[in-house]
């Protein structure tokens, strides 16, 4: 008979929550339950981080998300109120939100490279003189960090950032902005940023950026996509070693 495998190969990894998320659990418990109703004006920010034991900014983070999704809107006069929509549509909204998969690698560079692909042409197209020049500022920022040996994931995601708010589409930008903790994170996991890749990275950036002063949207595309490519490419072989380690550890 085949020997079974060790119990350790069977255990999944623990999910810690961030605070965010435990927050939006909280308001989408009171929907269900009817005490939150649509129109219903929530608590101020510091009035809420007291009240959840937390910084203002996971709750900012967590009201941040549930705006943009359509669950809260804000007026300048009257606050933060629960969107009109029914108690059951925003619950089903929240809950969907928070079942996302952070830990998807594939998905997140698959949606990350369509928009940063889309990005960089809009911004040759519609890039201002001081746009091109902010790309410029986040380029040297990463320069300095990647010719001092330091993996400079914060100055290569602001590089992007640059790009698509150069793009003149809030949307765009905020999709972007949505996705950069998570992808972060995953870059210093995989650590793709090591082993001479942020030397790469740069010489990437370095066409995206010319080819978008050159205001040349098919350029910028084209070089965006081989960088987009690339990563994943990294993304996929830090995944494979990681699973390699973990059976091997296994195993031992």
């Amino acid at each position: 008979m085949p020997k079974p495998p060790p119990i350790i190969a069977q255990l999944s990894p623990i999910q810690l929550q961030k605070p965010a998320d435990l927050i939006m659990r909280q308001i989408r418990n009171l929907l269900a339950s009817g005490a939150l109703k649509a129109g219903d004006r929530l608590p101020p920010e510091r009035e809420l981080a007291s009240q959840f034991g937390v910084g203002r900014g996971h709750v900012r983070e967590a009201l941040r998300k549930l705006e943009f999704y359509g669950v809260l809107q804000t007026f300048p006069q009257s606050g933060t109120i629960v969107a009109s929509l029914g108690a059951g549509a925003l619950e089903r909204l929240i809950s969907n939100l928070l079942d996302l998969d952070r830990d998807d690698i594939k998905a997140l560079t698959e949606t990350r490279g369509i928009l940063e692909m889309h990005s960089a042409q809009l911004a040759a197209q519609r890039a201002s003189k001081a746009g091109i020049a902010e790309i410029k500022d986040a380029l040297d920022a990463f320069r300095v960090e990647v010719e001092a040996g330091r993996p400079a994931v914060e100055e290569d995601l602001l590089f992007h950032l640059t790009i698509a708010k150069s793009a003149q589409n809030p949307v765009m930008t905020s999709l972007i902005g949505l996705m950069t903790p998570d992808i972060i994170r995953l870059h210093k996991v995989s650590r793709v940023c090591e082993a001479g890749r942020a030397q790469l990275a740069l010489q990437e950036h370095i066409k995206i950026f010319r080819a978008i002063a050159a205001h040349d949207p098919r350029a910028a595309t084209r070089a965006m996509s081989e960088h987009v490519r690339l990563i994943k490419q990294q993304f996929d072989e830090a995944a494979l070693q990681m699973i390699a380690s973990q059976r091997s550890q296994a195993l031992a």
